[in-house]
């Protein structure tokens, strides 16, 4: 697969496998040893950068990639996350903590569940406005310096934090959600990486898997993640679904997937944009990393636009 710069030259296939849905988020969880059977598939069909949190299970899915990532280690690129505070026990989290001593404990305890002795890309999950952030950004900086940590990142961040966090440690990469029907960052976020040379990882570029046309308006069960998500029910979810068809009806002219064709789109918006499309099927995964080699061209694009323009989507990302 081909290789893409994030900021800092971190070096990253050109999408990588975003594992929350491995531990349990969209339905059960899958076994410690079905999870490292993904993951060897991802890497044997060119995938090498991995995607967890602490929050994802909780723990199981820095776990899971221990287990599923440990003999190629050396080979792969794992990025976590810290930022929530999280009670032993309890499914969610209680609030928001990034002190610098939680940041340190945090990093710690995911480097040994994920078996490692550094983590590659340390992102801040959510920004905490209790702890300024440039206590943040110093507290990576010298677990960067320790060796514990690599690079670092931030995720849903704003141009002022993002400018007052790389003021103090160069950021590698902002992780935000961005897709054909996520695409608030174009204003003002992304041009802020450009001009820092801040890499993007779009979290969702597929939707939660809405834009596949394989989840349909109001069939989402009670337990997965995107059952209180407004865009999947009612009438936002039918007006939203009939914008798929309709891109279903673009990428059947174009001998591609409705997945397919969304993917495409987000990895055409520039060479330092790495989507990480989640799955749990090998045949899915398949089909993503198809869409690396799919070329769009101008009327492409329009086309695309034309069918599901910006800001069509109705209903809120989240409750």
């Amino acid at each position: 697969m081909d290789k893409r710069l994030l900021g800092q030259g971190l070096e990253v296939s050109a999408i990588g496998l975003g594992c929350m849905s491995l531990s349990g988020a969209y339905g059960d969880a899958l076994s410690i040893t079905a999870a490292a059977d993904l993951l060897r598939a991802a890497y044997d069909r060119g995938i090498t950068f991995f995607d967890t949190a602490e929050i994802y299970g909780p723990f199981l899915n820095e776990k899971q990639l221990g287990k599923g990532l440990g003999p190629i280690r050396d080979k792969v690129v794992i990025a976590t996350k810290f930022g929530f505070k999280l009670v032993e026990g309890e499914a969610t989290a209680q609030g928001m903590d990034s002190r610098p001593e939680h940041i340190r404990a945090v990093c710690d305890a995911s480097l040994e569940r994920l078996g490692t002795d550094h983590i590659d890309l340390f992102y801040q999950h959510r920004v905490d406005p209790d702890v300024p952030i440039e206590d943040v950004a110093g507290t990576v900086a010298e677990l960067i310096r320790e060796g514990k940590v690599r690079h670092f990142g931030l995720s849903e961040a704003d141009p002022v934090t993002i400018r007052r966090a790389h003021a103090v440690q160069p950021v590698t990469a902002l992780q935000s959600e961005y897709s054909l029907w996520t695409r608030n960052i174009e204003a003002e976020v992304l041009p802020t990486l450009r001009e820092l040379g801040i890499g993007l990882v779009p979290y969702s570029p597929l939707g939660r898997g809405f834009l596949t046309g394989s989840v349909k308006p109001d069939t989402v069960r009670e337990g997965d993640f995107r059952h209180t998500m407004p865009r999947f029910s009612g009438e936002a979810g039918a007006h939203n679904f009939r914008l798929v068809e309709a891109l279903q009806k673009l990428a059947e002219e174009k001998g591609c997937t409705a997945g397919q064709l969304a993917l495409a789109w987000v990895l055409h918006q520039g060479d330092d944009v790495v989507p990480i499309p989640g799955t749990r099927r090998v045949e899915r995964l398949e089909e993503n990393i198809a869409a690396v080699d799919l070329a769009l061209s101008a009327s492409d694009f329009a086309a695309i636009e034309a069918v599901f323009p910006k800001d069509a989507v109705q209903g809120g990302r989240y409750r």
